[in-house]
């Protein structure tokens, strides 16, 4: 399973959203075809640009709960402090893309930061 997972400043586009994704797989070599599910974390619900981005994908996403980014925390390759500060982890989208991934899932590399998107790519072998 390969996992999309997004952090975003609030009020960004589908565009953006879009674009974020694109630009992460492409720094991997990747197609978005590639992409099993799109992630983010609880504190990102209400951002409708995500889900919208999901539907124009063609891809579900999985609202990540905060006691499971936590958890997936201590994997991450990036540090915001105003991650950490709003959502309790360092980065929203390293930690949803782990978190959703499974057990045993890695990140591809650090996040890709466009403009007011972070993503972040997970490699896993299948759900929490």
């Amino acid at each position: 399973m390969m996992v999309a997972g997004i952090g975003s400043r609030k009020g960004v586009t589908a565009r953006d959203v879009r674009a974020a994704i694109e630009t992460a797989l492409e720094a991997h070599g990747l197609a978005m075809t590639a992409l099993s599910v799109l992630a983010t974390g609880e504190i990102k619900r209400e951002e409708e640009a995500i889900f919208v981005a999901g539907r124009d994908l063609a891809l579900p996403v999985i609202v990540v709960s905060d006691d499971a980014l936590r958890a997936a925390s201590a994997g991450t390759l990036s540090h915001s402090d105003l991650s950490q500060a709003h959502a309790g982890t360092p980065s929203v989208s390293e930690a949803s893309a782990l978190a959703a991934a499974g057990k045993d899932a890695k990140l591809l590399g650090p996040r890709t930061v466009l403009g007011p998107v972070t993503c972040a790519i997970a490699l896993g072998g299948g759900a929490a």
